[in-house]
């Protein structure tokens, strides 16, 4: 069954946060898109000791199933996959530079040209709620439009992708992009580039990674879609 194999990934990627740096203990949550519902993490548990049958079935208007409860940011979750149908599956993690940044509650500038990979000229940091509000799902829904990654105010980072592999991915590539704004801002204020810079970036991120026949087509259609949002392959 589709379920049970989503069940299995959404547990490796949650534990894969751990592995990788992105998150402690049990900080942080993942979901992703299943038919109609979603399975998200559960609240308070430690991944590494989890199950896939702990893995929480929830349904869009917020009821769930099984023996664990949902993680308490599951608005933030079920918000973003029912906003925006691109979206398959959602990571937030308390990563130590995106962390950091966040808690100077500011967003990072085009100081690299990789910012266009998570689809704009810059990344947004959502305002501070306190965790498991329906304001902080609203602030993050705000700053990821157009997006696939921001910042949340005194808390971490939100990623989306097209799928889970594709969320692991960009969230461990939005850490290494706030670790080298951290680095930067160290020996002063980096120099940012242009928006006419950023536009052309952001012109040849249309078709970054696909085969060269797509991109002379991609180049002839207008921006739309999951390219246009960070939300294709790397």
């Amino acid at each position: 069954m589709i379920e049970n194999v989503l069940r299995e990934a959404l547990l490796a990627t949650a534990q894969s946060m751990g592995s990788l740096g992105l998150n402690t203990g049990t900080a942080g949550n993942a979901s992703v898109r299943c038919h109609d519902n979603l399975l998200i993490t559960p609240t308070g548990c430690d991944y590494a000791s989890c199950t896939p049958s702990d893995m929480v079935l929830m349904a869009m208007d917020g009821t769930w199933q099984g023996h664990c409860a949902p993680s308490s940011e599951w608005r933030i979750h079920r918000d973003i996959l029912a906003a925006r149908p691109e979206a398959g599956a959602v990571l937030h993690a308390h990563s130590p530079f995106a962390t950091a940044l966040a808690c100077h509650r500011r967003g990072i500038p085009a100081f690299h040209y990789m910012i266009a990979r998570f689809g704009g000229t810059d990344i947004r940091c959502a305002p501070y709620a306190t965790f498991g509000t329906q304001a902080l799902s609203d602030g993050a829904l705000a700053a990821l439009e157009g997006r696939s990654a921001c910042l949340l105010a005194n808390h971490g980072m939100l990623v989306i992708g097209s799928d889970l592999r594709r969320a692991l991915a960009l969230a461990v590539e939005f850490e290494s992009l706030c670790a080298q704004f951290w680095r930067a801002c160290q020996i002063g204020t980096p120099t940012l580039l242009s928006d006419a810079e950023m536009a052309d970036v952001l012109a040849k991120f249309r078709h970054y990674g696909q085969p060269a026949q797509a991109a002379l087509l991609a180049d002839a259609l207008p921006a739309a879609g999951p390219a246009a949002s960070g939300l294709s392959d790397g």
